[in-house]
């Protein structure tokens, strides 16, 4: 068993306060791997004031400096790409070649972030165009302070590239509380900081959970702005906490999002997108395009096109080839979603595959694919994030029809447009109140679009140029201008 984790403050790794723990198994063997504290109120106070300390110092570099911090950082992060995907692979349960990508996305978007630290040095000190004579404003971005940053479980070393490389971009340093079920691949950011001689202070980690961690840093008066993503339920407490203080927060939370499959689509090369957009990191997925609307005339092929590729989806080792689908990634998220399929029996809702008819492996958090059809949007299977492998579908009658729907629920992540018409895609993308909105292809992420979302998915962008200005404050200097 790998040592207990301890929490990394000012560049050295210390002892949490805290002797609770907590168990890190691997969901394909369920064996325990590690343990992990469950943080302490003084381990925050520790790193916040570790970051209060390192502050000056690091804003007070040129983007450009920052910068190169930034691309050793993806240096590293692509020398040890194999070993973190092995290791996210064991302690997350994705598939090796989902963690692959993962490791791919985390160093595109340090290397992007290097990118928008060199470029913010040209902005500072930009002349706002004026109106009034004899008077000159310029324009400078200058960091939040110092930032508390949470991530969830379900993309290790992704969602913390997404807040971490930006935060540092612009000058702020951190304190990072990554998922305490995830707690292996998200370490190596403490290594990295080490190797590359980052400075003391400038990004702490504690590992911890919600009460131990989580809580105290959203509350703490050292904290400038938090940066949140995982559920609703969560985030709300996170805001009530920054909005006690009326600091920045950044969240992005659950999803509903749906998927259009109009009457002009390919049902074959439909489904391989459907099944893309639901079924990958077994589901768990805010954008998981969970509700499938396709137009009557196209529904029932549609419905064995899939029907066929859930039956040949294979589960098992996820660091195998040929698997297609690995265990949830605990027992209690596996256990959250069968509650679901218990629900959906007491609703009759009409099933297509059921999860619980198909032979699982002896061990691991493991739940089958499962597929409802007119499923009414009444139930609570059509309405709530699921975070599972878990697909509602119900057919419309016309393209006016599809979009009142998927616009007919609390979130606005994402979503997804099938036809073959690109213009006409791109028109119904525009109608839907989404974040961010794909046509006929797989959930494409780069660092170079925003991600975030409309009505109760969240506060805020991530990535792309919004991303770095989440961690920036405007400042305008106003007088009479150079003399002579």
């Amino acid at each position: 068993m790998t040592p207990l984790i301890h929490q990394f403050i000012d560049n050295q790794w210390v002892a949490s306060a805290s002797d609770r723990r907590l168990p890190v198994t691997n969901p394909y063997t369920e064996a325990l791997i590690t343990e992990v504290t469950t943080g302490h109120p003084y381990d925050v106070n520790d790193a916040v004031g570790a970051a209060q300390r390192a502050l000056p110092g690091w804003q007070g570099l040129t983007g450009a400096e920052r910068g190169r911090y930034l691309e050793r950082f993806a240096e590293i992060l692509s020398r040890r790409r194999d070993e973190l995907a092995r290791l996210s692979v064991t302690n997350n349960g994705k598939v090796l070649a989902e963690a692959n990508l993962d490791l791919d996305d985390a160093i595109a978007c340090y290397r992007y972030y290097a990118q928008q630290a060199r470029a913010l040095d040209e902005r500072q000190g930009e002349r706002v165009r004026l109106e009034v004579e004899g008077v000159e404003a310029r324009c400078y971005h200058d960091p939040v302070g110092v930032v508390g940053l949470i991530t969830p479980w379900n993309f290790p070393l992704v969602t913390s590239a997404w807040k971490v490389a930006p935060a540092l971009a612009a000058g702020c340093t951190v304190v990072l509380k990554p998922s305490e079920v995830t707690p292996l691949p998200e370490r190596a950011i403490a290594e990295i900081a080490l190797e590359m001689e980052l400075p003391a202070g400038v990004l702490n980690l504690l590992f911890g959970d919600g009460n131990g961690i989580g809580a105290p840093l959203s509350a703490h008066p050292g904290i400038d702005k938090v940066s949140f993503t995982g559920s609703n339920r969560v985030g709300e407490a996170v805001m009530h906490a920054a909005a006690e203080r009326t600091i920045g927060v950044s969240l992005e939370l659950g999803g509903k999002s749906p998927i259009l499959v109009m009457e002009d689509a390919d049902p074959d090369q439909a489904a391989d997108w459907v099944m893309a957009g639901i079924y990958y990191n077994a589901g768990q997925i805010c954008s998981a395009t969970s509700r499938l609307l396709v137009h009557q005339n196209v529904a029932e092929p549609l419905y064995a096109a899939l029907a066929h590729r859930i039956d040949a989806l294979e589960l098992g080792d996820p660091l195998a080839e040929g698997i297609d689908m690995g265990p949830l990634t605990s027992a209690r998220q596996r256990d959250a979603v069968r509650g679901y399929l218990t629900i959906a029996d007491q609703e009759g809702l009409v099933v297509v595959r059921d999860a619980r008819h198909r032979t699982l492996p002896k061990k691991g958090y493991f739940l089958a694919p499962t597929l409802y059809r007119d499923v009414p949007t009444s139930s609570r299977l059509w309405r709530e994030e699921i975070f599972g492998p878990v697909l509602c579908a119900r057919s419309v009658a016309d393209e006016a029809e599809a979009i009142a729907l998927a616009n007919d629920t609390v979130f606005g992540l994402a979503a997804t447009v099938i036809c073959w018409d690109p213009q006409r895609a791109r028109r119904i993308g525009r109608q839907l109140k989404s974040g961010s909105i794909w046509y006929n292809s797989e959930q494409l992420v780069l660092p170079q679009t925003g991600w975030g979302g409309f009505k109760r998915s969240g506060i805020g962008r991530e990535l792309g140029p919004w991303g770095l200005q989440a961690f920036l404050e405007v400042k305008h200097v106003i007088g009479p201008g150079d003399l002579g």
